[in-house]
Order: C-alpha cells, then sequence, then structure tokens
C-alpha cells in the first residue's frame, strides 16, 4: 500500500497533475490495456471457431438465411498478424515508425481542434476518426506486408495515402499553430523523454549488435576449443608412438647382440 502511494505521488509530482487528471489518465491507460487485452481474446477466439458456410437458398429457416445475410458482411477469413517486433532491426525501426505515425495522428487530433478553432462536438472530428480507423486498417495491413513479406518491395496504396494525409496535417498545425507547437516543454518532462529516448537507444544497440556478436564470439569459441583439444591429442599419440618406435628399436639391437 505504501509503495502504491509512493508511486501516485512519485507520478503526480514527476507529471504536475491534479488527482482527478491522474485518476483520468489512469482510467484510459486500463481502458485501452483492457480493449487490447479483448481484442486479442475475440480475435483468438474467431480465428480458431468452426465456420460452416452454405448457400443462402439451402437454409431453412428464414431467421438462419437473415444470419446468413448478415455473415456476408464478415471477413473472408482471419489472419494472424506475428510483428514479431524484435525478429530484426528492420522490423524493429518499422514497429517503432509505426507507434510514432500513431501517436503523431492521435496528437493532431487535439491540436487540430485547438488550431482551428473546431468544437469537439462537431461532424468533423467524428468523421475524422471513424475515417482513420477505416483507412488505418488497411494501411497498416498494408505496412505489415511490407515488412513481412521479402517480395514486397514497396507500400501500397492506402498507407501512401494515410501517411500523406497525416504529414498533411502536421504541417497545418505547425503552419496556424506555430506558437503553440513551439512552446518550450518543462525540465521535468524534457528529463523523462530523453531517459526514455536513450534508453531505447542502449537497447536497440545492444539487442541487435552486442548480443549478436557475443553469441557469434561463444560459438566460435567453442568450435575452436574441440580443435585445440585433437592437436593436443595427436601430438601425445606422436609422442607415445615414438616413444613405443624407440623402445622396439632397443629391444631389437639387445636381441641382435645376444644373437
Amino acid at each position: 500500500m505504501q509503495c502504491t502511494k509512493f508511486c501516485i505521488r512519485s507520478f503526480r509530482i514527476l507529471f504536475r497533475a491534479s488527482t482527478a487528471e491522474f485518476f483520468r489518465m489512469l482510467v484510459g491507460s486500463c481502458c485501452n490495456l483492457l480493449g487490447i487485452w479483448l481484442g486479442m481474446k475475440t480475435i483468438n477466439y474467431l480465428s480458431m471457431k468452426h465456420y460452416y458456410w452454405r448457400g443462402m437458398w439451402n437454409i431453412p429457416s428464414y431467421r438462419g438465411k437473415l444470419r446468413r445475410a448478415m455473415l456476408q458482411f464478415t471477413p473472408h477469413r482471419w489472419t494472424d498478424f506475428d510483428w514479431r517486433p524484435t525478429g530484426s532491426l528492420k522490423r524493429w525501426l518499422g514497429t517503432l515508425v509505426l507507434g510514432v505515425v500513431i501517436l503523431t495522428a492521435e496528437l493532431n487530433t487535439f491540436y487540430l481542434k485547438f488550431v482551428l478553432w473546431v468544437p469537439p462536438p462537431h461532424f468533423l472530428c467524428l468523421g475524422r476518426l471513424i475515417f482513420l480507423i477505416l483507412m488505418g486498417a488497411t494501411a497498416i495491413r498494408e505496412y505489415f506486408e511490407y515488412l513481412d513479406d521479402p517480395k514486397c518491395k514497396r507500400f501500397g496504396r492506402q498507407a501512401w495515402m494515410l501517411s500523406s494525409i497525416i504529414i498533411t496535417e502536421l504541417l497545418i498545425v505547425m503552419k496556424f499553430g506555430w506558437d503553440v507547437v513551439t512552446k518550450p516543454f518543462p525540465k521535468h518532462i524534457c528529463i523523462f523523454w530523453s531517459l526514455i529516448l536513450t534508453c531505447l537507444i542502449l537497447w536497440t544497440f545492444w539487442h541487435f549488435y552486442v548480443v549478436p556478436w557475443l553469441f557469434r564470439w561463444s560459438r566460435v569459441s567453442n568450435t575452436v576449443e574441440p580443435v585445440d583439444e585433437a592437436i593436443q591429442n595427436h601430438r601425445l599419440k606422436k609422442v607415445e608412438n615414438s616413444v613405443v618406435s624407440r623402445r622396439n628399436a632397443k629391444s631389437a639391437v639387445k636381441l641382435l647382440n645376444h644373437s
């Protein structure tokens, strides 16, 4: 309990947030995590579920026909996307770029409302979010194919289009709200994000450069040791053979002398 209170106080001091703002951020984070978890469980359930597709006119009841008509608008198949962000340096950097683009799109939502004086209940705000969700699903699918498929050498059309829209929104924000964007950040915020970026860069260098080098070095050392042992054993055998040959030669000389 004391540890929890200490963490809450540290968070409030770090971000200078009031109690109400802190609990809003906490509830928002918990809701996001819960939504991600429920979405993953739903996708896993639907991907493992057995589907029995039949013609609409082969279904006897009207209720079954209506249900079959509604299923017509569901996806044809469920595909699992394994991003494997730490699988390679390209995938790791690609995942980071995707995260930056998504955060930029989310940030544009608030800046556009503030800079262009658009009230939150306006239909443009909701329409923009729906547009980004529908178009973003296709764009992320094309982006994943670019990262995962070695034969894919370029982005898809939707990925290019959505990237252009997000960049255009960012340019609009920078043009009409330059005074807002260029406001200096508080010192503790700069220190916090500087530490995060430093840790991220160090971890990337460690995981993709230092760890493979250590692995290769350990493999080389493991392969060199048996060779050294074989050479040493060969040398010992040569010494033993020379000693045996000398003994045989001495015994032969003694036999000749006795004879």
